[in-house]
């Protein structure tokens, strides 16, 4: 289990952002949030909440359905592996240089 400090309770997460908790069951049912039960309590880890926090601006703001948040966030996952893998082929080729 986490320590308490690195988590958020999916309670508090959408009372500071406005939402209904179904909502994050929904993407935890798709599989685009991890979701931690402590007893009777629900939570996400810290270091997911930018990731949320997206994915919930994708929804309200911009009105985009699940199936649409689930395309979109795979691309971005998709962009930031092939930023990643730019990077380290740019500094393979820096050794050539």
């Amino acid at each position: 289990m986490s320590r308490a400090e690195d988590l958020v309770s999916l309670v508090q997460f959408c009372d500071s952002h406005g939402i209904e908790i179904s909502l994050l069951h929904r993407l935890h049912d798709s599989g685009l949030v991890e979701v931690i039960r402590d007893g009777d309590t629900l939570f996400v880890r810290v270091e997911t909440v930018p990731r949320l926090e997206k994915i919930v601006r994708l929804h309200i703001d911009l009105d985009i359905n699940l199936e649409g948040i689930e395309a979109i966030s795979h691309l971005l996952d998709r962009i930031e592996l092939l930023q990643l893998e730019n990077v380290a082929l740019r500094n393979r080729l820096r050794l050539f240089e």
